[in-house]
């Protein structure tokens, strides 16, 4: 944004410019954390729970802020702070979605934007990668999916982006909504429907609803991407947008695929040929929407791709006592579960399965039915030791007793968890840690990094 001056940005914010900056160019970053300020970055406060970040304006300001947007009382008192922008705003996060959609307009980029109940993470890594030989594309990071973090990933987005890949988050009506309004997509992707937010949302077709908001909030020329065998969103779709259907039986599908990473897909009478550099079954739906959406930007990929997946969402590790380790602890609901024990049973090697899984959260009050299920698919799936994490977690290891002959533990939480685990695997073991996001089985993780460091 270095070439928008202080009365562009106040406008765009659909604030007012208090005090100009003594320089005429743009600010290189916009951030919300005055800890975080950097020479040349535009500080935007926000209210919160506990404190309001415009207090923090003056603080900005004396480390080098280009300026703030912050509410009017905060832009007033921050007038004897060192000299710069002083923009001033009744809704400051308001202000920052405003600037955000404005700096979205004005790249003119081509702009995805994903959301799902499972692995819309992991498919706009492979969409990245599919999109990165052909067009300049930015990609929001990881967990910025909701309504501070998708403007500030539109905001971070440099001059010259061609492709804008974003992840939006839901956790009750309206938000899907609130994000597509922001982001103005081009195409909307919707990777599936499950029983994550139950809690929250009170059905599955509730959950369905919420997410299909970003289906009726498509302009006229813009494609919807959606699953061929989800009939929850059949009500939602819209005849005036095209909607590109993948999986079994839809306008994408798998035709074929080898051991080696090879897979020919047939997008609509098209076949393409790629050689992948993951093998994991269950992200080959997430490769299909991905397909479909680059189709649906004028992008056919082709060859070899490379994907960076982001962190801690099946991050596979050899360590160096022999123990194999899958990290997808970010989050967990019934869906990513079961995906994540099909692909423990398919790929572990000679040593036992081993899963260590906790809580997942906000299901609901069907929680401890859809605890039993994971419990007993686990033992289906060959698992021979299972550490259940948490209170909600007791029904799964129930159910996994129940329905195999594999042995089970029980740890109250992470802490003890990360004692246990590595007391328990030996070499050549496969060990699966999954859990919703709450619970931090990351340390789990890490504590069999460090056994295997010290063995």
């Amino acid at each position: 944004m270095r070439s928008w001056t202080p009365q562009r940005i106040a406008e765009a914010a659909g604030a007012r410019l208090v005090a100009p900056a003594p320089q005429a160019e743009g600010p290189r970053r916009v951030t919300i954390d005055s800890r975080d300020i950097v020479p040349g970055d535009l500080f935007v406060g926000l209210p919160g729970e506990t404190h309001d970040g415009g207090r923090f304006a003056a603080q900005a300001l004396a480390a080098g802020a280009w300026g703030v947007l912050v509410a009017p009382q905060h832009a007033e008192d921050a007038q004897c702070a060192p000299p710069g922008v002083l923009i001033a705003a009744e809704d400051p996060l308001q202000a920052l979605q405003s600037l955000a959609r404005a700096w979205r307009r004005a790249l003119g980029a081509q702009t995805i934007a994903i959301t799902g109940s499972t692995g819309k993470t992991s498919t706009k890594d492979i969409l990245a990668a599919l999109l990165a030989p052909h067009r300049e594309t930015f990609v929001s990071r990881g967990n910025f999916n909701t309504e501070v973090g998708l403007p500030l990933e539109l905001l971070a987005a440099p001059k010259g982006t061609e492709a804008l890949v974003l992840e939006m988050g839901m956790r009750g009506p309206g938000q899907i909504a609130e994000l597509a309004a922001i982001a103005e997509p081009d195409v909307g992707v919707i990777v599936n429907i499950g029983p994550a937010h139950l809690e929250k949302l009170g059905s599955i077709e509730a959950i369905a609803a919420a997410k299909a908001e970003l289906i009726a909030d498509l302009h006229g020329e813009a494609t919807a991407v959606i699953p061929a065998d989800e009939p929850l969103l059949d009500p939602h779709r819209r005849e005036d947008i095209e909607t590109v259907t993948f999986g079994p039986g839809g306008d994408v599908t798998l035709v074929s695929q080898s051991a080696e990473g090879h897979v020919t897909i047939d997008a609509q009478g098209e076949r393409i040929q790629l050689k992948l550099d993951f093998r994991q079954q269950h992200l080959r739906g997430n490769l299909l929407a991905a397909v479909a959406a680059a189709r649906a930007i004028g992008v056919t990929p082709a060859g070899e791709v490379t994907v960076a997946f982001s962190g801690r969402r099946g991050e596979r590790t050899r360590l160096r006592n022999g123990v194999t380790v899958i990290d997808d602890c970010y989050n967990a609901n019934p869906m990513s579960m079961r995906a994540a024990l099909d692909d423990l049973a398919a790929t572990a090697g000679e040593g036992r399965r081993v899963a260590v899984l906790g809580d997942m959260l906000e299901l609901g009050p069907n929680e401890a039915r859809f605890h039993a299920e994971i419990g007993a698919h686990a033992a289906a799936s060959g698992v021979e030791l299972l550490v259940a994490v948490g209170e909600r977690s007791r029904a799964l290891a129930d159910a996994f007793g129940e329905a195999g002959d594999g042995e089970v533990q029980v740890t109250a939480d992470a802490e003890q968890a990360a004692v246990l685990v590595p007391k328990l695997v030996r070499a050549g073991d496969t060990v699966l840690v999954k859990a919703s996001r709450g619970i931090g089985l990351e340390r789990v993780a890490q504590a069999l990094a460090d056994a295997a460091e010290a063995a």
